[in-house]
């Protein structure tokens, strides 16, 4: 088996056959050995027969089906771990993706990528959902140091170690390609032709901007301090602590000067801001600084030891040869 390609699908009942037979015709044109994978996630339109139909006409065809709606990532999840092909390759089964790029992505791979991500050049879909999309890859780029036009494409291919290493959850999908440079694995995109729906109608809402800002705030701290929590926590803690600190002791010197040496008549510091400031930093600081220690142990407990690396090979001699 070479090429697994894993396709998520909620009510998509109208387009699986027609993907399927793109699928098929490609696979068949290049001498692709490839298995499908199909993900029913909790769909109530009959796609589930469609799957079933699939899988009796062709035994290269797999089918998983949900109890109900558990989201896409579960569903990569599950098609990543059902895959038996050293490559894996993402498809949307809305028919928007053209199984036609399959090609070109797997000579990418060829050129020593482990990641190829989608970019749909010229993409075809309502403008309140393009330009909202540049401003958000523009964001992921800037935060992660990963630059690429368009993180959330459907399309993406990556070697089977990939979806092995890195762990995908919630909504994190959308964020393989970040997940997988935090790795160390070389990512790169390609530009792909981009087809406007047929069937059915876009499954997510406005509610998925907000979502994505903040899976993005759980990606960028999980790349850059996964491993070292109290880098960040306890970097925001001394900050903190420190500045209502030196307010408090300011404070403090004031008194002094007013009560002991008679500098200057006195003011009630109970009525100054500062007091109330001062007192709020210096708590945030110490429960900052000791969340960030309870992280550290929930890494040090629970964590895996192979999070904190990756291995690219190995090569070793047996004894005696």
């Amino acid at each position: 088996m070479q090429l697994s390609i894993i396709i998520p699908a909620f009510n998509e009942a109208e387009s699986l056959v027609e993907l399927y037979s793109q699928i098929n015709r490609v696979a068949a044109e290049n001498e692709l050995a490839i298995e499908i994978i199909y993900i029913d996630d909790g769909s109530t339109d009959g796609s589930w027969k469609e799957i079933q139909q699939l899988v009796t006409f062709d035994d290269r065809v797999r089918g998983i089906r949900f109890r109900r709606n558990f989201g896409k990532a579960a569903a990569l999840t599950a098609g990543i771990s059902a895959a038996k092909g050293n490559i894996l390759c993402m498809l949307d089964a809305d028919l928007q993706d053209d199984p036609e790029e399959l090609p070109r992505f797997l000579a990418r791979l060829n050129d020593g990528f482990d990641v190829v991500n989608g970019w749909k050049v010229r993409r075809l879909d309502p403008w309140h959902k393009v330009y909202p999309s540049r401003v958000f890859n523009s964001l992921v780029s800037r935060l992660t140091g990963l630059i690429l036009h368009d993180h959330n494409c459907g399309m993406k291919m990556f070697r089977a170690e990939v979806g092995r290493e890195i762990r995908i959850y919630g909504e994190l999908h959308r964020f393989i390609p970040v997940l997988a440079h935090a790795r160390g694995f070389r990512v790169t995109e390609i530009g792909i032709h981009h087809r406007s729906r047929k069937h059915g109608h876009s499954k997510y809402g406005f509610r998925r901007f907000t979502r994505g800002f903040l899976d993005l705030m759980t990606v960028a701290f999980l790349t850059g301090y996964g491993q070292r929590p109290q880098h960040m926590l306890g970097a925001i803690g001394l900050c903190a602590f420190g500045l209502g600190f030196a307010g408090l002791g300011y404070l403090a010197v004031t008194w002094l000067l007013m009560h002991a040496l008679h500098i200057w008549e006195p003011t009630p510091i109970g009525n100054r801001p500062l007091l109330a400031y001062s007192v709020a930093l210096t708590i945030l600081g110490a429960q900052a600084i000791s969340l960030g220690l309870l992280a550290e142990l929930l890494v040090y407990y629970t964590g895996r030891t192979s999070d904190s690396y990756s291995i690219a090979e190995e090569v070793f001699r047996e004894k005696g040869t």
